[in-house]
């Protein structure tokens, strides 16, 4: 037996840690001294303790530390670990993003151009027939996860997918998380609709307010800040509608982000 202390030295873990694993259930002593009541650790728990640690260190909370251990068992510790390696890949991609921008605002001081101006202009938009998959994603970044189920799709009931696709974004109002997206690739004929993917015309759009937005999609921010602008100069128009987002190259043809080409477009009406 070993004296918290000692136990302490050898598995590199401080004494504060240890009585806090000990007060919270995760870790209690092999025994307790009953005559000095000192703490007293086998070398038996050095493997759970090393899994507490790894786990923690992980950024796993205490309480979800104690559950895994009430509930032992190889298969749900492999789904515990799947589910925090996704959660840390999309706290990644998040700081990526942030990085992405402080870059840009960097770009833009050194370039002395803190205001980006970008060319807004109107035009009709035809209707479509179109092969969709609408969905509630948990955020803007999960678009790609439809694009791929989209392709698979295809690619498993041999349908003839055109350059032709647009994204819908059914929110009447920017949303943080479980947004509206409905992707849609146009087609030539109609067929029958299988599970989520349906077969249905777009109504075509007189009067689509539209702007290119070239470079990362970091850009695009500024985009609704051009369309805030002409529609406070051309008060004649007001929003009616979807916005739909095409984008003519991205990552699936272009490796370089700053030469990526996105079209968005918001529908209008005339007062």
């Amino acid at each position: 037996m070993f004296k918290i202390g000692e136990f302490s030295k050898l598995t590199q873990v401080s004494i504060r840690m240890l009585r806090h694993y000990d007060e919270t259930g995760l870790l209690k002593p092999a025994e307790i001294d009953k005559f000095t009541n000192y703490r007293l650790y086998s070398l038996e728990q050095i493997p759970t303790l090393n899994k507490i640690i790894f786990l923690r260190d992980l950024g796993f909370k205490i309480s979800e530390i104690i559950a895994v251990f009430n509930q032992w068992s190889d298969d749900s510790f492999t789904t515990l670990l799947n589910n925090k390696s996704l959660e840390i890949k999309k706290t990644i991609e998040i700081e990526q993003n942030k990085l992405s921008k402080i870059e840009l605002a960097k770009r833009d001081i050194l370039q002395k151009n803190i205001e980006i101006h970008l060319n807004v202009a109107i035009k009709s938009i035809p209707s479509y027939q179109v092969l969709s998959l609408r969905r509630i994603v948990p955020d803007y970044y999960t678009e790609g996860v439809l694009w791929k189920e989209m392709m698979n799709f295809a690619s498993e009931n041999d349908i003839s997918i055109s350059d032709n696709t647009f994204t819908i974004y059914h929110d009447t109002d920017y949303k943080e998380k479980d947004v509206d997206i409905e992707i849609c690739v146009h087609v030539t004929k109609m067929e029958k609709n299988i599970s989520d993917f349906t077969y249905r015309n777009i109504e075509p759009v007189p009067i689509m307010m539209y702007s290119m937005v070239y470079g990362s999609f970091e850009n695009i921010a500024d985009t609704y800040l051009s369309f805030a602008g002409w529609l406070q100069k051309h008060n004649q128009y007001k929003m009616d509608g979807q916005n739909r987002q095409i984008i003519h190259r991205g990552p699936w043809n272009e490796k370089n982000p700053d030469k990526y080409l996105t079209e968005i477009q918001i529908p209008l009406k005339k007062i």
